[in-house]
């Protein structure tokens, strides 16, 4: 049993110190046969991207040759070694953790990295290179490909650049004049992406860039436009994250028996799951990061985690959040409504845009794909039928949701969730969640009714209960076939727990004298669904129909 390789994207660490490795190595294969030699790859956070990259590093190093049989022998790679293996000089960048208070500690940030990597470049590589600190970042790279061409006038430069957009994802986050100043035709960033082109004239061989989202390719096309997009290539698909063999696999490396698989597969495959990037890609992945989390935890303690999302990736996914306001008032709230009410969205994906200039509902709908909001599901009519992939995107989709939501109104309203949880789960009663519902609906403005019908109003509550934790929640909109509205079913059933099941109704204000009829409807509906085998094997479920009549909710106990 090797350990798990949690935390660890450092590969020649992850080898030499026994980690776990899901072998990534027959991409390194591929992306060389590709006819193109500059590879840009976009995957949302935490997906194995730096990874990835230092596999890269360490396989094309002229440097590690001594060591290829130890980094590599065990892996598909390192069994069929392609013609340029150790043959690169490895010239690395990683652009995360730059200051974006403004655009002059931006650009401090940017050419502190880039003086890093490339002192660590001469020292490695033995070049008589003085890297001056009054240099420009810019200069430094044209200065540092000038030396090169004189002194290594037979060896090649493999450029690497992780996390290539991670400064403008912060940047964009609160400052778009400042964004497009960097990347604009006399801005620091697109210059210094004009000298890594022309330096591929000369001595850059081959370019592999890594991030999450292109929202600065538009604005450096004209100074960088040679780089191949393989980010919806089905022959990538895979390349990050885990397939469920390979995450299986892992599983039996750590001794995790059968049986238990057949526990702990389903809920990682709920949460986790449900990736796919390319309209014509073979299988679905997990994200890895998250799976080594849960595995972690469970190895720790013996033991499901109480949280199924770990705390540093939903703090990389809700501070990205911020950027979906780019896209403003009824596109973006059309778009939110419609992927968190399960419907999905038939839509283009861009290959670049420019959020510094106009953000269409389709660059928002492409970004949120970008980012692992959505997902490719499907296709329709010949385009992407993106959807919300897992349960851990569901929750993250719904806090924003009810965050924009109380943007709208304009009010704070407390999240007593726990109270909320205890009253469901100790007594059946759904009286606060119902009294949190009401509080949306009564400060929703009246101009807000001419949107409200059914499904508007489960949308609201579907969002607050996604946050009771130990609950499953089972939806008519997540599902789209005949069920109960909403079902919670607790997801520890040994302890005693009660569930709940809903049927909502929803009437104008001028419709109100239909109230009995409604109830009528609805307790038919929810005694035809007590009768389903599925719902019977639920212990301790309580049943409730659900009317509001315009603001004013009405709850009747079946």
């Amino acid at each position: 049993m090797k350990k798990l390789p949690y935390g660890i994207s450092n590969y020649e660490e992850l080898v030499e110190d026994g980690y776990y490795y899901v072998d990534k190595t027959q991409y390194i294969e591929k992306l060389e046969n590709l006819p193109e030699k500059r590879i840009l790859f976009l995957r949302p956070r935490k997906f194995g991207k730096t990874l990835f990259t230092s596999t890269l590093e360490n396989y094309y190093d002229i440097k590690k040759e001594d060591k290829f049989e130890k980094l590599y022998g065990n892996t598909y790679i390192g069994k069929n070694p392609t013609k340029l293996k150790n043959s690169y000089n490895i010239l690395k960048f990683n652009f995360s953790g730059i200051d974006t208070a403004n655009e002059e500690t931006t650009i401090k940030g940017f050419k502190e990295k880039v003086t890093i990597s490339i002192d660590s470049f001469v020292q490695k590589y033995n070049l008589d290179f003085y890297v001056n600190p009054e240099l420009t970042a810019e200069g430094l790279l044209s200065s540092l490909i000038e030396a090169f061409k004189i002194q290594k006038s037979n060896e090649k430069i493999y450029v690497i650049i992780d996390e290539y957009d991670h400064f403008a994802n912060e940047l964009l986050g609160f400052n778009t004049s400042q964004f497009k100043n960097l990347v604009s035709k006399n801005g620091k960033i697109r210059k210094w992406y004009e000298i890594l082109k022309e330096g591929t004239e000369s001595v850059i061989d081959r370019i592999f860039i890594t991030g999450v989202a292109p929202i600065t390719l538009d604005s450096l096309t004209s100074g960088f436009n040679i780089s191949s997009d393989k980010t919806q290539d089905e022959r990538f698909n895979e390349m990050m994250g885990f397939t469920e063999e390979e995450l299986k696999k892992l599983m039996n490396n750590q001794n995790i028996e059968n049986e238990k698989q057949e526990e702990l597969l389903p809920i990682m495959k709920e949460n986790y799951d449900g990736y796919k990037f390319s309209l014509y890609g073979k299988e679905k992945i997990y994200n890895s990061n998250m799976c080594l989390y849960f595995l972690k935890d469970y190895k720790s303690f013996g033991r499901i985690p109480d949280q199924l999302i770990d705390v540093n990736i939903a703090s990389d996914y809700t501070k990205l959040g911020k950027m979906l306001s780019l896209c403003k008032g009824e596109e973006r709230e059309k778009v939110i409504e419609k992927t968190v009410s399960g419907e999905g969205i038939v839509s283009e994906i861009r290959q670049k845009f420019n959020p510094a200039m106009e953000f269409t509902e389709t660059d928002l709908i492409s970004m949120l794909y970008y980012l692992g909001y959505l997902t490719i599901a499907g296709e329709e009519v010949g385009y992407p039928k993106l959807e919300i992939p897992n349960n851990v995107m569901k929750e993250i989709y719904s806090d924003y949701f009810l965050k924009i939501l109380k943007e709208e109104i304009n009010i704070e309203i407390s999240d007593n969730y726990t109270e909320i949880a205890r009253e469901i789960a100790l007594e059946g009663k759904i009286d606060k969640i119902i009294e949190m519902l009401s509080k949306y609906l009564k400060n929703l403005s009246n101009r807000d009714y001419v949107k409200f019908d059914e499904k508007y109003i489960k949308l609201i509550f579907y969002c607050i209960a996604m946050n009771l934790k130990i609950f499953r929640l089972k939806s008519e909109m997540e599902i789209q076939r005949k069920y109960p509205d909403i079902l919670l079913i607790p997801k520890d059933q040994t302890k005693g727990y009660k569930g709940v099941m809903i049927e909502f109704k929803y009437l104008k204000k001028e419709e109100a004298k239909k109230l009995k009829e409604k109830q009528k409807e609805a307790k038919k509906q929810i005694e035809e669904y007590a009768e389903f085998e599925e719902i019977k094997e639920i212990k301790n479920i309580y049943k409730y129909t659900v009317v509001a009549v315009n603001d004013e909710i009405y709850v009747e106990k079946i």
